[in-house]
């Protein structure tokens, strides 16, 4: 019995260290050539915008904390219509009635100034709640009469509470 049929194809140590080599140290740099080409890349997924804009709008605040003082003076019933209502009721869009115009004020102020105050503070139709943004309540009800005065009603202007002693 011969032991040549028992040999494998590695005669020498040489051939040993070429064979270990590239069976196991080159797969392992191309595993790590693959990887590197991988994550390199600034690569988008399918769909996504990468402008500048886009990627600005994704990574915007959520949200904002704003500290005021209580000692601001109130605004007057125009100063509040000007700085919040002014943008919808100026060009009576979606449907909201334009200062001065009495046709359109007069069935809401049948409905009575709580009742304007109410909707202006909670929303109504496609106005949403006006309450908890820059302005108060107060002025939101001041705006309010401000805009109901415009169109015919004979509301008084609310006053502001007594400050506390």
């Amino acid at each position: 019995m011969s032991h040549d049929s028992h040999s494998g194809p590695i005669q020498t140590p040489s051939q040993f260290l070429w064979t270990s080599f590239f069976s196991f140290v080159v797969p392992v740099f191309i595993i790590i050539g693959l990887v590197y080409f991988v994550v390199s890349a600034n690569k988008t997924a399918p769909g996504v915008d990468s402008s500048e804009l886009a990627v600005a709008t994704r990574i915007q605040r959520v949200g904002a904390v704003e500290l005021k003082t209580g000692d601001r003076k109130l605004r007057s019933g125009e100063e509040a219509y000007t700085a919040q209502c002014a943008a919808c009721h100026t060009a009576g869009l979606v449907g909201a009635p334009k200062l001065g115009d009495a046709g359109a004020w007069g069935p809401r102020i049948g409905t009575g100034l709580d009742t304007l105050i109410n909707s202006a503070l909670k929303g109504k139709g496609a106005m949403g709640a006006q309450a908890g943004g820059d302005l108060n309540d107060l002025e939101i009800a001041r705006a309010v009469v401000h805009m109901a005065n415009s169109g015919g009603a004979k509301f008084k202007e609310p006053a502001a509470p007594e400050p506390k002693k």
